[in-house]
C-alpha cells in the first residue's frame, strides 16, 4: 500500500471546526511536505480551487500550481500529484508547465484532472462554466492533447476545443512514458474516459466492499480498451487514537453539523454538479471526499485491519486526510504505518492469550 495526503491548501479539511491549527500558508505546507518524506509517506495530492471550498469563498487558500513548484525544489522524493481543471487552463501551456515542474522535481510530478463543478468560483474567476457532460468531453480532448505534447513534436490539432499547429514542447517531461494521469468521478461520462485516457482511478471514500465493485468495473471497462491495469486510490479521514472509545469521541466532535457554516453553500453547490452513485449525508459534509466512509477510525489495530481489507480488494493508494494534519500525520506514522504486520499480529495474538 502507498500512502498520500492531501495538502491542507485551504487550512483545514473540517467544515465544523472552525480553526484546525493548520493554516493555508507557504511555511505550513512547505514543512508538512519536508516532514511527511521523513515519516514515509509517497505522495501529497494538492488541490485546486482559486476560493475556499472547506472554510468559505473569503477564506484563504493557495494555488496549487504555484505551490507544486515551489514544493519540488524543496522536497527529495514525494510525489507531487498536482489537481488541473481543464476549463481554467489551456493544454499546450499546462502541459509546458507541468514539464518543467516534472523536471524540477527529478520526475515526481503527476497530475490529478479534475472536471470543474463550482458555478459560483467560474463565474468569480471569468471562466465558462459548461455542463457536466460537456466538461468531460472537453477533459477527454484536454487530456489527448497534452499526452501528444508530451510525446511529440511537430504536430497538429484540431478539435472541438482546442487546435494547436506544429507544436513543440522541449524539454518533454522526465517521467516516462508520462507523468502518471489520476481521476475520479461516478458518472458513466467520467468512468469512460478514464478508462480510455488515464492510467489511475481515484475515489471517494466508501467500504472496501463497495470500492471492490468499482475496482472491477473500472477494470473490465479498461479491458474492453486492450489498456495496461488501472491502479486506484481511495481518499480516507483518519481518526487514531489509543481507545475505540477515544476515536469515537473525536468522530462525535468534528461530525457536529452546523448549517451555517461557512463552507456550506458551496458544499450545496457540489451536490447540484456532480453526479454521484449515491446521497450523501451531512456527516459526508463535515468532511470532504466522502473520507468518513472508508472507516479508518479507531485503535491503530482496527485501522490496519481496514487497510489491509483495502489492499485485498485491489487498492493502491490511500489518499488521507488528518486534523491537525503534521500532529495526526506523525501519529498515524509511529501506530500503523511502521508498525510491521507480522509484529502487529504477534501483539494481537498476546493480548487475546493474556
Amino acid at each position: 500500500m502507498r500512502y498520500g495526503y492531501w495538502l491542507p491548501v485551504f487550512g483545514g479539511w473540517l467544515r465544523n471546526v472552525e480553526d484546525e491549527g493548520m493554516e493555508a500558508s507557504w511555511p505550513y505546507v512547505s514543512k508538512l511536505a519536508r516532514r511527511s518524506e521523513e515519516l514515509g509517506y509517497d505522495l501529497t495530492l494538492i488541490a485546486e480551487l482559486n476560493l475556499n471550498d472547506i472554510k468559505g469563498v473569503d477564506a484563504p487558500s493557495l494555488d496549487a500550481w504555484s505551490t507544486a513548484a515551489a514544493l519540488a525544489a524543496v522536497t527529495e522524493k514525494l510525489e507531487l500529484m498536482v489537481a488541473v481543471r481543464p476549463t481554467f487552463h489551456n493544454p499546450a501551456l499546462l502541459a509546458k508547465q507541468a514539464a518543467n515542474i516534472d523536471h524540477i522535481s527529478g520526475g515526481r510530478l503527476s497530475l490529478n484532472v479534475v472536471a470543474s463543478w463550482w458555478a459560483e468560483e467560474a463565474r468569480k474567476y471569468g471562466v465558462q462554466f459548461e455542463q457536466h457532460d460537456d466538461r468531460y468531453a472537453r477533459t477527454a480532448e484536454w487530456i489527448e492533447l497534452v499526452d501528444r505534447l508530451w510525446k511529440e513534436d511537430h504536430f497538429s490539432f484540431e478539435g472541438r476545443y482546442y487546435k494547436v499547429e506544429d507544436a513543440v514542447l522541449q524539454p518533454k517531461p522526465l517521467s516516462r512514458p508520462r507523468p502518471t494521469i489520476y481521476a475520479g468521478g461516478e458518472s458513466e461520462a467520467a468512468k469512460e474516459m478514464i478508462a480510455r485516457l488515464c492510467d489511475a482511478y481515484v475515489m471517494h471514500g466508501d467500504p472496501p466492499d463497495k470500492i471492490r465493485r468499482k475496482i472491477a468495473d473500472m477494470s473490465a471497462r479498461r479491458a474492453r480498451y486492450g489498456l495496461p491495469a488501472l491502479k486506484f486510490g481511495v481518499a480516507a479521514y483518519v481518526i487514531v487514537r489509543d481507545t475505540e472509545e477515544e476515536a469515537q469521541r473525536e468522530l462525535r466532535r468534528i461530525t457536529d453539523v452546523r448549517q451555517s457554516a461557512a463552507g456550506y453553500a458551496n458544499y450545496q453547490q457540489w451536490l447540484a454538479n456532480t453526479r454521484l452513485e449515491q446521497r450523501v449525508s451531512l456527516e459526508d459534509y463535515s468532511v470532504s471526499n466522502r473520507g468518513l466512509r472508508s472507516g479508518l477510525v479507531g485503535t491503530p489495530e482496527q485501522i490496519a485491519e481496514r487497510i489491509d481489507a483495502f489492499e485485498a480488494v485491489g487498492v493502491d493508494l490511500l489518499l488521507l486526510q488528518f486534523s491537525p494534519q503534521l500532529e495526526e500525520m506523525e501519529r498515524f506514522a509511529e501506530t500503523v504505518m511502521r508498525v510491521p504486520r507480522d509484529a502487529r499480529a504477534q501483539e494481537e495474538r498476546f493480548v487475546t492469550s493474556g
